[in-house]
């Protein structure tokens, strides 16, 4: 019976022992249910993603180029005056209080690609005082470059007659340049010229008339067989005979002289124009107007602060901390450490009571 009662104790403590290791073992590791989710869990497609907006860099921060102050009796834009030009500031203004207005204004040149937006209107404090934006003054700076131009005018013509040319060329050229400049340009009569545009020649058939008197014989040997004629080759064609001088045999005319009448023939060839390319000059003054440079004056005004109302502080009472406050929650799961050792112990106190039962009940005593 002993031995009965202390295994039994054994297997007490062992299953005690044993209930945290296994209700670890049954529950899922978090890391594994992960894991396992993961597993699972399709692959994203990268055609669902969405497209993220690629971010803008921060616009660049504008400073003043110039910063004036002054003092004043208290004038304001008038409602609805909207941005206002430095010409129009007086006209749109109207008086404010009697406090003294200390005014600042921030000058900013910029150029037609800046933004003016970037000009910074928020409040700031200087000296004690908070300023506030009172107008955005816009003023364009207008610049004019003049500069001397020659304008080269090229055009065709089919006839190099210098009256017919200057009928065709007008007085006047009205020119706007690449680079901004305009004006109108005067017909330079001196710088003009005519040239040929191309040349293609011609052939043509030319001929010439010798006569040779005189001749003993009709015989075309006693004729040249070419001659020079206008600087040109020719080279004979025909002969035409006559007599010259006869006389009388046997009552026949005999011919004692000839007269030969040579033709001679070649080919001259000449070189024409196709066309004339007429140049002329137009010369003058262009200028150019730009705004290439905005002058904004942001005007800020501040007057004198009012003085400060004395306010007299209540003192506060601060709460005193109450009983139910101080009080602290019991965790009940601390009943079960005590709980389970009186078990084990009640075991082995009726364990040892009924061996003993058993075993003065086998000697005969009970």
């Amino acid at each position: 019976m002993k031995r009965f009662v202390c295994a039994m104790c054994a297997m007490t403590l062992l299953l005690f022992g044993a209930m945290p290791t296994a209700l670890a073992a049954a529950a899922p590791s978090p890391s594994a249910q992960t894991a396992e989710s993961e597993d699972s869990a399709p692959a994203p497609s990268t055609e669902d993603l969405p497209t993220l907006p690629i971010p803008e860099p921060d616009p660049v921060p504008l400073y003043p180029a110039e910063v004036k102050q002054s003092e004043e009796n208290g004038w304001r834009a008038s409602e609805g005056a909207g941005i206002l030009k430095q010409e129009d500031w007086f006209a749109n203004t109207e008086p404010a209080d009697s406090n003294e207005v200390t005014r600042i204004e921030k000058i900013y040149y910029l150029s037609a690609q800046d933004d003016p937006s970037n000009i910074p209107t928020e409040d700031f404090e200087r000296e004690g005082k908070v300023y506030t934006l009172l107008d955005v003054l816009k003023q364009a700076q207008i610049e004019s470059d003049t500069q001397d131009y020659v304008e080269v005018l090229t055009l065709d013509s089919d006839t190099q007659d210098m009256e017919k040319i200057l009928a065709m060329l007008e007085p006047e050229l009205e020119v706007q340049t690449e680079d901004g400049y305009h004006g109108v340009l005067s017909l330079d009569h001196t710088t003009i010229t005519v040239e040929a545009a191309g040349y293609k020649t011609s052939s043509r058939t030319v001929s010439a008339t010798r006569t040779y008197p005189n001749l003993s014989d009709a015989d075309v040997s006693l004729i040249p067989k070419s001659i020079t004629d206008s600087g040109r080759t020719l080279t004979l064609a025909d002969v035409q005979w006559q007599e010259a001088a006869t006389t009388q045999t046997d009552g026949y005319d005999m011919a004692l002289r000839y007269t030969a009448n040579a033709t001679y023939t070649g080919t001259a060839t000449s070189k024409y124009a196709t066309g004339y390319v007429v140049t002329a000059n137009y010369v003058g003054e262009v200028t150019r107007i730009s705004t290439d440079v905005i002058t904004y004056t942001a005007v800020f005004s501040s007057t004198d602060p009012a003085p400060a109302e004395e306010t007299t502080e209540t003192p506060t009472e601060t709460p005193q901390p109450t009983q139910e406050s101080s009080s602290f929650t019991f965790d009940w799961k601390w009943l079960l450490i005590p709980l389970g050792l009186g078990a084990l112990g009640c075991a082995g106190y009726f364990g040892q009571k009924g061996y003993k039962h058993y075993i003065n009940k086998k000697r005969g005593y009970e």
